[in-house]
């Protein structure tokens, strides 16, 4: 995983923060490996942020403005759009990839279609 998340801020230089969470219990989400700045929230419960809410829904969320998005809990000043994708397996959620920009509506149907195909192959691994 740390490997994937040094790619994909290579790869894509609009990507400003690239991580996974993990799950840990049946309610909390735990930083695990990732590239950027540090971040203040190693540990999210599941009814917080947008981290929270696409590891509660199972589904991928992008936000395309986190400044009006009341669910958003900042990371950096810098960053203006996120995507989380869930890593499901069997219909657990076991993590998910946090993406952070610091440009407005950064991500697209392909970095959401690229993001899924990656969580869908961590799946598999955890």
């Amino acid at each position: 995983m740390d490997g994937l998340v040094r790619l994909l801020a290579a790869e894509r230089p609009y990507y400003s923060w690239t991580g996974f969470y993990l799950m840990e219990g049946a309610d909390t989400l735990v930083l695990g490996p990732y590239h950027g700045k540090p971040s203040p929230h190693t540990h999210i419960l599941l009814n917080q942020g947008i981290c929270g809410a696409a590891a509660s829904t199972g589904q991928t969320l992008i936000v395309d403005d986190v400044n009006a998005d009341p669910r958003y809990l900042a990371c950096s000043l810098e960053t203006r759009s996120e995507i989380v994708v869930p890593i499901e397996r069997d219909g657990k959620v076991l993590g998910e990839i946090d993406i952070d920009s610091d440009e407005l509506a950064a991500f697209s149907d392909e970095d959401r279609r690229l993001l899924e195909e990656i969580a869908a192959i961590v799946a598999g691994r955890l």
